[in-house]
């Protein structure tokens, strides 16, 4: 394999692997900010607070765009990586 051909495919991998996290990632730091700022402005200090209203934003948005995150997936294996593995 090419070194050009390895990077490539590296380069799609890792954006492929941003594109699956961010909504993710992105409903958790607003959570967390959100929540964050509420524990500041009340002086409630729980560490359950925190902890669980983002888990259960995050099993929501997961649940919500798992379809997209199989795609994303799915495509990227059959459009790169099977062709590389079947190619030799």
């Amino acid at each position: 394999m090419e070194a050009s051909v390895f990077y490539d495919t590296l380069r799609q991998g890792l954006w492929s692997a941003t594109l699956v996290s961010i909504p993710i990632l992105t409903v958790a730091l607003v959570t967390g900010l959100t929540v964050g700022l509420f524990q500041a402005l009340t002086s409630i200090q729980e560490m359950t607070l925190t902890f669980v209203p983002k888990l259960a934003a995050i099993v929501g948005v997961f649940w919500i765009t798992m379809g997209f995150m199989t795609e994303t997936l799915v495509s990227f294996f059959q459009d790169t990586l099977i062709p590389i593995i079947a190619g030799g």
